[in-house]
This record gives structure tokens, C-alpha cells and sequence, in this order.
């Protein structure tokens, strides 16, 4: 059976009872992405009956079902339907403008370890256009895709135990949006006013997979007048 619902680019897997993953490859890739979040929006606007929720990840999409509403090779039928469309030309995307205050208090010093200057490093985190690959790990917590390869770093040896809300970080070739506080092995760079994450607001998720972001340096004096806002919403466009 599993044979039949795959092909060469996506395999559709039972992960539960009431659960199953369209898996679009094995890698990070914005291409590979980009079919998960078009697949994520067709399912949305199809109203499939049964469709509990969507789970966007890097390289899949696990959609969770009602049993009792839609049976499982049913949902697999209308996602394999689903799947044989054409991508839409150029998805658009909410683009974020996400103030950030780099260094000092709010984040370790990467510039030696690079060999760079701290400035070259702000310049560099905030030139590029991220794409939300992700939310996990944490409620709201974004895995960005698009760091400059200068500024890839390997992990901490040594996790903290605890890091701020709004921390801006990097581990590896990503970088992150942290919105909770939460233990983290990544270098944090900055910190960020924007939460990303509240519970009792109308959209407690901030972003969503697709979207994308791009970093503004502010002072420190920004930030905390900023942060003190409580609930300071980012600017955005769509893209």
C-alpha cells in the first residue's frame, strides 16, 4: 500500500492513527519548502471535512484528521489530488520588518570567532531576506533559512540553561526567532521587542512557514521603548 502513495518527489506516510506526513525530501531547501507551504495552502483552501490541522516543516506536511469524519484512504485520495496540481506562480508571503538590538546586553560577540568586526557582523545578519521555514521547538519559536554562510557557527559545547524572550540567534546555517523563554544551545546575536508568541492574542502565532523576515538594527534605547510598548506589533508587507 505505502508503494502506491508515493512518487519520485513526495511520499504520503501513516504516522498515526489519525495522522498522516507528506514527505517532500530529505534536506533543507527553499525549493523543497516552498512545495510544502503550497501544498499546506491548497489543503486550507480545499476545507477538506475531517482536516484537524496543518503542521508545516522543513521538508513535510503532517495533516491531522477526524477518523469518525474522513477515512484515512480517503484523505490520502483528495491530498494525492491535491498534490498532481500546479505550484502557483509566485506565492505571496507576509515580509516582516523585525527591529533588533545586536550586542552588547542582548547578545554574545561573534566577530572574533569570524574574524570579522562587529559591525560587519550586524551588517551581514540583518542584509539578508530570511524565509520561515518552520515554527517548533517552541510555541512560535521561527527557523529561519537564508544566513549569510559567513556567519554560520557550530553550536554551544555547553547549552544555556536559560534565554530571553526575543532572542536572535544562530546555530549552524540557520538563524532564529526565539519567543519564549527556554533553554537554547545557539548563539544569541540580539534581542528582538517583537513577541512572537501570546497566548490570548486573536493570532497567537506572529509567523507562520512562508513567511519572510528581515532584521533592523535599532539602539538599545529603541528596544526598551519599544519592548515597554507590551505588545509591539512589526510592520509588514506582502511580498
Amino acid at each position: 500500500m505505502r508503494q502506491s502513495l508515493n512518487t519520485p518527489s513526495w511520499r504520503i506516510l501513516p504516522i498515526a492513527d489519525q495522522a498522516v506526513c507528506v514527505d517532500f525530501g530529505e534536506v533543507i531547501d527553499e525549493q523543497i519548502n516552498q512545495r510544502v507551504t503550497a501544498l499546506a495552502a491548497r489543503v486550507r483552501g480545499a476545507a477538506l471535512t475531517g482536516v484537524l490541522s496543518l503542521i508545516p516543516t522543513y521538508r513535510a506536511l503532517t495533516v491531522a484528521y477526524d477518523s469518525t469524519q474522513i477515512r484515512q484512504t480517503q484523505l490520502v485520495a483528495r491530498l494525492q489530488e491535491l498534490l498532481r496540481q500546479p505550484d502557483a506562480a509566485g506565492q505571496r508571503a507576509k515580509c516582516w520588518t523585525i527591529p533588533v538590538s545586536y550586542g552588547g546586553e542582548h547578545g554574545v560577540d561573534l566577530a572574533a570567532l569570524h574574524h570579522l568586526t562587529p559591525q560587519q557582523v550586524i551588517d551581514l545578519h540583518s542584509a539578508a531576506l530570511y524565509r520561515v521555514y518552520m515554527i517548533g521547538f517552541m510555541p512560535g519559536f521561527a527557523y529561519l533559512g537564508g544566513l549569510d554562510p559567513r556567519l554560520h557557527t557550530s553550536r554551544r559545547e555547553s547549552p544555556r540553561l536559560k534565554t530571553p524572550a526575543g532572542s536572535i540567534s544562530i546555530g549552524g546555517m540557520q538563524t532564529a526567532v526565539g519567543s519564549v523563554e527556554a533553554p537554547s544551545g545557539w548563539h544569541l546575536i540580539g534581542r528582538t521587542p517583537v513577541r512572537s508568541f501570546v497566548p490570548d492574542r486573536e493570532r497567537p502565532f506572529l509567523f507562520s512557514a512562508g513567511d519572510r523576515i528581515r532584521f533592523r538594527p535599532v539602539c538599545a534605547d529603541t528596544f526598551t521603548r519599544l519592548q515597554a510598548q507590551g505588545d509591539y506589533l512589526p510592520d509588514w508587507t506582502w511580498q
